[in-house]
């Protein structure tokens, strides 16, 4: 029982401390900065943060959400990653510690970063960063090798990239704008190495009536307007999400709908 539990402590701390590095992750990818060196300092002053200021959850407490210079405020955006990674990590704990398990819970756990990373970017600077999809390309590419085939993987990255990208390219001739951003179209291209061609063509259909639904709500609440942009990255994701972490739900949903498999 006693070692049961501290398993289970090791990776909550594990995951907490991930999504410390997350939080480096979501603040300098954007801003174009090294997210290996310098250490990391207050945006408010510049003062290097102590190692023990830099604690996972704790280190948040301990400042009180404040810098121990400036009192900047620390955005709460810190400790959530870090409790939301802390938690994804433990449920995504194998049940049984074997070499197999533990890798197929390192690559649910890494898309799960991947993917939160992602959506907080695009939410915040609207983009989707190159290095965190060649990153999901990686781990997609090295798991559709192992276990699917290449008609499958190959028949889906295609359709996932080159589908949006000839209606983004369309709808630019057509308007004279982008309709859709090149980091949607490379996203929805990775993840259809991992879903195939009716799995992405799912995602691309519910995270457009996502996308809609919200778009409307946000408008009726007058919240924003048709001219504001929306960032689409974060309905392509929760789609994705549900696939690949419900996916037996996903499945009987979908078979509900369309009476097609996923």
């Amino acid at each position: 029982m006693t070692d049961f539990f501290l398993i289970k402590a090791f990776f909550f701390v594990f995951g907490a401390m991930i999504g410390s590095f997350l939080n480096v992750l979501i603040y300098r990818i954007p801003r174009e900065l090294d997210f290996v060196r310098p250490r990391s300092a207050c945006p408010g002053c510049g003062k290097l943060i102590y190692w023990y200021e830099n604690v996972p959850i704790l280190g948040y407490l301990f400042l009180r959400g404040k810098c121990s210079k400036c009192h900047w405020k620390i955005p709460l955006r810190y400790p959530f990653v870090e409790v939301v990674t802390g938690v994804a990590s433990l449920l995504l704990m194998p049940s049984s510690l074997s070499s197999e398990s533990l890798a197929f819970y390192a690559f649910y756990f890494s898309i799960f970063s991947c993917f939160l990373v992602h959506f907080i970017v695009d939410l915040e600077f609207k983009i989707l960063p190159n290095v965190i999809n060649l990153y999901l390309l990686a781990t997609f590419l090295v798991y559709a090798i192992l276990f699917s085939s290449p008609l499958f993987w190959g028949a889906g990255l295609l359709a996932g990239f080159g589908g949006p990208f000839l209606v983004s390219r369309g709808f630019k001739a057509l308007r004279g704008e982008e309709g859709l951003g090149m980091g949607d179209v490379k996203l929805w291209g990775v993840l259809g190495i991992h879903f195939g061609v009716v799995g992405i063509i799912h995602n691309i259909f519910l995270s457009c009536m996502l996308g809609s639904v919200v778009g409307i709500a946000l408008i009726a609440l007058k919240i924003t307007n048709r001219k504001t942009q929306i960032p689409f990255g974060p309905f392509i994701l929760v789609v994705a999400f549900f696939q690949i972490f419900f996916k037996e739900d996903f499945s009987r949903i979908m078979e509900s709908l369309f009476h097609l498999g996923v």
